[in-house]
């Protein structure tokens, strides 16, 4: 059994922690994380447009790639200590939502934390990302709250409904 698992900053340790209890002792592991494509592109764009191409050196574009593969690799160390057991880490850039999609082509599992608003219940507990990956998973997935489950109480009160009337009989 393949179980993926997303690991994202403020999220990932409650993902680690499903795995440890989810996963069977024979199973495989793998800690994924996506960077963000575009927060480079922005820095590039922005130091070509504003200076130039003149001196590609001085591009802080180069410099965001470098911090940001830096921090995915701690990220994914801190993960890997948290789950201690075996696994395998996977660093991807592109767009989030499709690459977290793509690394569960062939998992039999794949946790992820809920990422939007946590306070309540409900669907608003999904951010765009992963409620992407949610709807388009090639397997199984497990959501997880990353911090307590909210009250059942947090749940919205239902819209009213026109009252109901009999059908009119002649």
């Amino acid at each position: 059994m393949t179980v993926v698992v997303w690991i994202v900053e403020g999220t990932w340790p409650a993902c680690v922690d499903a795995a440890r209890v989810h996963a069977a002792d024979e199973s495989e592991i793998v800690l994924v994380h996506v960077g963000d494509e575009e927060l480079p592109a922005v820095a590039h764009g922005a130091f070509a447009g504003l200076l130039g191409r003149g001196h590609p050196e001085q591009d802080p574009g180069t410099r965001v790639e470098q911090l940001a593969a830096e921090s995915a690799e701690q990220l994914l160390q801190k993960a890997a200590d948290r789950l201690g057991r075996p696994c395998s880490r996977i660093a991807r850039t592109g767009h989030i939502e499709r690459e977290v999609v793509a690394a569960a082509e062939d998992a039999d599992l794949l946790i992820v934390a809920r990422d939007g608003d946590r306070s309540r219940l409900g669907p608003k507990s999904l951010g765009p990302h992963s409620r992407f990956v949610i709807d388009h998973a090639p397997c199984p997935v497990l959501l997880v709250w990353p911090e307590s489950t909210p009250a059942l109480s947090s749940i919205p009160a239902p819209p009213p409904h026109p009252p109901h009337h009999p059908p009119h009989h002649r």
